[in-house]
């Protein structure tokens, strides 16, 4: 099969780097540019030693970057970048795929609102595919332009797509109990986030309102067949590296739903999904059961009229990197885990 060239636009950071991680183990990619403006200039294995042996490029300034000679750009870049380039590489016949939030949500005033940006490439918000590749595969498959979707927003999706579309749980009041780890906050020198302050410390954040609360909602009304979904999402922050655990309570919408019948569900929605790992009813995922990997574990238990389901993955493998090759490899034909296919590391 016929190698791609692939590009990286925002290289230096964790996604960046998780992004070079994955791709070097990849059979039919070959790196073409990598931008960093805080690293220009410097060897890629110089800043990520445990590239060491994989990677003999260096860092360039992304106004120097030249992507005549890439198939796909790939942005782990901070929101409000995408948008600047998008438009250009799309006219000159370039795939993109857009790690950061530039395309996720499709209403322009709630983006607007919430990111605080105004948005540079509206008229392309319409042309681009949600990125979850479970329930928009096909989508993805002819697409041009793939917003990847959040970290949190993957564990949360995927766990409550099925319910939603077999309208067996309540659209009004689902409440969303998430934590993540530190790196999910991205690669930067913050208080917070230093070792010290972070290490046996456990803390929520955003309880006021987080502005992945409206890329859940608006994606999981198109779930619940356009009925307004009122989502209650409050995250905490993990004295861990990686992973995202979310706790999410729903209620049925009648007493005569059975455990079985939940169960069932999930085990026809996902019996095909490479990446999502139905354990089954009354069990408990691990963080450690999907650190390193493109895995999604999730199950379910009730209680009473209520149900309570439990999702975890990686966030920075199929809460951003994994998940991007996953699309990549859909958009170009590939099988959809090629280069994904490491097991979780432990301990």
């Amino acid at each position: 099969m016929k190698k791609i060239n692939v590009s990286i636009m925002g290289g230096s950071g964790y996604t960046g780097s998780e992004l070079l991680r994955l791709l070097s183990n990849h059979p039919y990619i070959e790196i073409d540019q990598i931008t960093s403006r805080q690293d220009e200039g410097k060897n890629i294995s110089d800043v990520f030693p445990f590239l060491t042996g994989n990677s003999k490029s260096f860092f360039i300034h992304p106004d120097k970057a030249d992507f005549t000679n890439s198939d796909l750009i790939m942005f782990a870049t901070p929101n409000g970048i995408a948008m600047k380039y998008a438009k250009d590489l799309l006219l000159k016949g370039k795939k993109i795929i857009d790690l950061a939030a530039d395309f996720r949500i499709k209403n322009l005033q709630i983006w607007e609102k919430w990111y605080q940006i105004q948005h540079e490439s509206a008229d392309l918000i319409d042309e681009a595919v949600y990125g979850l590749p479970e329930w928009n595969r096909e989508s993805i498959k002819n697409a041009h332009l793939v917003a990847n979707p959040g970290c949190y927003p993957t564990a949360i999706q995927l766990a409550l797509a099925p319910l939603l579309k077999e309208q067996v749980i309540q659209e009004s009041n689902i409440i969303i109990d998430a934590k993540s780890g530190i790196s999910g906050a991205g690669r930067r020198l913050e208080n917070n986030l230093l070792m010290s302050e972070a290490s046996e410390n456990f803390y929520a954040y955003a309880v006021e309102g987080h502005r992945h609360e409206p890329e859940i909602e608006e994606n999981l009304k198109i779930f619940a067949d356009n009925k307004n979904i009122n989502v209650l999402f409050i995250p905490h922050l993990l004295p861990m590296v990686r992973g995202i655990y979310a706790t999410i309570y729903a209620d049925l919408k009648s007493t005569d739903i059975g455990i079985d019948k939940i169960d069932s569900l999930f085990n026809q929605t996902y019996e095909d999904s490479f990446f999502v790992d139905y354990l089954g009813i009354n069990k408990l995922p691990q963080t450690k059961a999907v650190r390193g990997s493109n895995y999604c574990k999730i199950s379910v238990f009730k209680r009473d009229n209520k149900l309570v389901i439990l999702s975890t993955i990686d966030n920075l493998v199929k809460g951003a990197a994994g998940q991007a090759i996953q699309n990549m490899n859909l958009m170009f034909n590939f099988n959809e885990n090629e280069g994904l296919q490491s097991l979780p590391t432990y301990p």
